[in-house]
């Protein structure tokens, strides 16, 4: 079912000329997979969602590795999917939403905040901003981000490209206020 498995780490090292030490560094986990519902209705879509939980568990350990840090130094993530044109949006749905989270939150070592998500339906070579969000605290600003991703033979037709993005920091020279990390609670997943 997997055609193509990419990761890719993203890391800033300067930003408005400043220096940012330790780099912020983002690693997003991709995998291209067939759609088993590509061109035909169906009222069940129990496949896509139990292969949303695999996919959870592996694209979550896939980044965090690619950081190279324990599961619990991640500090934000994301989700994303983009159906191929045969496909349909709930297809990405099912994959992202009702399993996909409780093995991501294993992956990077608790998550009480909602994992913030995109889907879109486009051709080989598409792109997808995949939102970005602090894992334990949904009011934590300086971790508001995206990281765009594109496969360029990906999705065809009858495929769909999901996405997993984790961080190690938030942005760059974050100034707008808000909590801090040093301030989470953890447990509402709001603060």
């Amino acid at each position: 079912m997997i055609r193509k498995l990419l990761t890719i780490v993203e890391e800033t090292h300067r930003e408005a000329g400043q220096e940012i030490r330790p780099p912020t560094r983002k690693a997003a986990a991709i995998a291209v997979i067939a759609n088993p519902f590509a061109g035909r209705h169906a009222g069940s879509l129990d496949e896509l969602v139990e292969l949303g939980e695999m996919l959870g568990a592996l694209l979550g350990e896939r980044a965090v590795r690619a950081l190279g840090i324990a599961p619990g130094q991640a500090e934000s993530y994301g989700k994303a999917a983009i159906v191929g044109e045969d496909g349909e949006l709930e297809h990405a749905a099912a994959i992202l939403h009702p399993k996909l989270g409780a093995p991501l939150r294993v992956a990077v070592e608790h998550g009480a905040a909602l994992v913030p998500s995109a889907k879109k339906r486009g051709g080989m070579g598409a792109a997808i901003d995949v939102p970005l969000g602090h894992k334990d605290a949904a009011f934590v600003r300086s971790h508001f981000d995206a990281m765009e991703i594109r496969v360029p033979d990906a999705p065809r037709r009858d495929e769909i490209v999901v996405a997993v993005v984790v961080t190690d920091s938030g942005r760059p020279l974050p100034r707008i206020g808000g909590l801090t990390t040093g301030e989470i609670v953890g447990k509402d997943g709001l603060r």
